[in-house]
């Protein structure tokens, strides 16, 4: 019988998709016993950032409220699913999915409330990117 289901596929998918199952529900209990999600994002001074990429070929500004303005960087104001890879008190790495324009994958490290390390890939129009950048707060938004 024990040599039979181990054969059996449909037994074996069953069992990894419960196993995924329970660790995923293992997981959502030990967050809500940690506070509020990415709650790193939340120390974050607002106001305006630069955002500029580590070889300084690219800089632009972006007024962020959260820290969570951060998180889709390339994919700045679409609606995506978003799953949560890490969330530690300093750094926070986050998978999403946008359904009509790619995904991503960000990590942003917290140097201090006006210092954030950057670094997201994905997909994006179709197109790869690969961005590793420093933000930092330069003043109030206008």
């Amino acid at each position: 019988m024990m040599k039979a289901a181990l054969g059996n596929p449909a037994l074996i998918r069953r069992s990894i998709t419960l196993c995924g199952f329970l660790i995923a529900g293992f997981a959502a209990a030990s967050g809500l016993a940690q506070g509020p999600a990415m709650a790193m994002l939340d120390r974050i001074e607002p106001g305006m950032w630069e955002v500029r990429a580590r070889d300084e070929a690219e800089t632009f500004r972006i007024c962020v409220d959260s820290g969570r303005e951060l998180i889709q960087i390339r994919h700045q104001g679409e609606t995506c699913r978003r799953f949560i890879v890490d969330d530690t008190p300093g750094l926070v790495t986050v998978h999403y999915t946008c359904p009509t324009n790619g995904y991503g994958h960000t990590s942003l490290r917290l140097e201090n409330a006006r210092l954030i390390r950057l670094d997201t890939q994905g997909i994006r129009t179709g197109l790869p990117f690969n961005f590793t950048a420093e933000a930092r707060r330069i003043g109030p938004c206008r």
